[in-house]
Order: C-alpha cells, then sequence, then structure tokens
C-alpha cells in the first residue's frame, strides 16, 4: 500500500528566490502532487518539475505560476 504524504505548498513561500503567492500555491496544490510528489519537499526541485511539467499543468495553476515567475523577472520557457 501507498502511503501518500500531505506536505502542503505553503513550503514554497518559505524560500524568498522560489516563493510563489498563495493563490499559486492553492491553485497547484493538485498540480504538484500529480506530477512532482518525488520532489517534495525539495523546493527548488518542485518549482523546476513544475516548470518541466508547464504544458501539462491546470491553465488556473500555469496562468499563477507565470505571473508569479514574471513579477520576480524570470522566464518561463513555452512548453506548448
Amino acid at each position: 500500500m501507498r502511503t501518500i504524504k500531505w506536505v502542503s505548498l505553503s513550503a514554497l513561500s518559505s524560500n524568498p528566490s522560489f516563493a510563489f503567492s498563495a493563490e499559486a500555491r492553492q491553485m497547484c496544490t493538485r498540480d504538484a502532487f500529480k506530477f512532482c510528489s518525488a520532489e517534495i519537499p525539495n523546493i527548488p526541485a518542485v518549482t523546476s518539475c513544475m516548470i518541466k511539467h508547464r504544458s501539462e499543468l491546470s491553465a488556473g495553476c500555469r496562468a499563477v505560476m507565470d505571473r508569479d515567475l514574471s513579477a520576480k523577472g524570470k522566464r518561463v520557457a513555452e512548453n506548448d
């Protein structure tokens, strides 16, 4: 039987260089578990994984991640 770790993505705000808004944490938690659960709780690895899976993310998650990363001056490669 597989054990599921219930880790809040609020940890994304614990490291300033990888801080995302509360809205991003809310919109992206499901996607993070779906695509990047093996990386949790390594915040840089989760962030990298989410960017790698950008084209597969829910529209809401993709929109807030793009907005948050743009606000920090980081570019997200288009995977669409």
